[in-house]
């Protein structure tokens, strides 16, 4: 108490329960003010915990159910608390059971990932029930700092927002990938339809003299063939005028032949 005296500031009990219990020497109004500044400091960057309304309708069938339940799980996830209600309109209000039974069904949906904070009763034409979440709001992934919504679900729906973004980014590059390779595959085959006529072009040429030759052999054939049978023929003739010359000399000397003997015949009569 002296020194604090001395110090001109003021002795304040920090810690009563410790042994022996903890003083400091400070300026307690200075040290109240900066107290008090920590405190808006913290419960200006706190996000306070928001209430979603989910409706629904005494006909509402089990598919929407079933969407209307997701919504819900992906709004309870972010910490907040969700507000089943059923509408009634005109004569469905005097049928409360039909509207209680789809409450459950959405409830039942939900399973043990709520708590029931208000049980379902009538608001002027809703049902209502007020549920809140029993799992801790899950902790930012990657070391990534919450950031504080703004709204109903604002961190939440930022977050579905930059997901979708890149999903469809990520569609967007496959299908320019998919076009980039029709694209290729179709310059491929236009290259290869205007090659293959080129190819049959360079063919042609050579088809066309192989027939040339087929042709100019086919008409050498008959005209070799009519010179070998003319030159048969000639020398057929030539061998049939040769023997037609050569029985004459035989005859004229056969006569000569006879007449000799006849001569020698008519000589020996003589003499006898």
């Amino acid at each position: 108490m002296a020194r604090a005296r001395e110090a001109g500031l003021d002795l304040v009990e920090v810690d009563s329960n410790g042994k022996p219990p903890v003083c400091r020497i400070l300026d307690y109004g200075k040290f109240k003010y900066e107290q008090s500044k920590r405190e808006r400091d913290a419960r200006k960057h706190q996000r306070g915990t928001m209430i979603h309304e989910v409706r629904l309708r005494p006909r509402t069938g089990q598919h929407d159910i079933d969407l209307k339940v997701r919504i819900a799980t992906r709004l309870l996830a972010t910490g907040d608390k969700v507000k089943l209600s059923v509408m009634f309109r005109g004569r469905e209000i005097s049928h409360p059971e039909v509207g209680r039974e789809v409450l459950n069904k959405a409830m039942a949906g939900l399973g043990d990932t709520v708590t029931i904070e208000k049980p379902p009763g009538m608001e002027g034409r809703f049902l209502t029930v007020i549920l809140s979440p029993t799992a801790k709001k899950p902790a930012a992934k990657d070391g990534a700092k919450a950031r504080p919504g703004n709204g109903a679900g604002g961190g939440s729906k930022r977050a579905v927002k930059a997901e979708k973004a890149a999903e469809a980014k990520a569609a967007a590059v496959a299908e320019d990938k998919k076009a980039l390779v029709k694209a290729a595959e179709a310059v491929e085959a236009k290259v290869e339809t205007k090659a293959a006529p080129a190819a049959e072009d360079k063919k042609a040429p050579a088809k066309a003299a192989e027939a040339v030759e087929a042709k100019t052999e086919t008409k050498a054939a008959p005209a070799a063939e009519d010179k070998k049978a003319t030159a048969t023929a000639t020398a057929a003739e030539a061998v049939e005028a040769k023997a037609e010359t050569k029985p004459a000399p035989a005859a004229d000397g056969d006569a000569s032949a006879a007449k000799k003997a006849e001569a020698a015949a008519s000589a020996k009569k003589d003499e006898a």
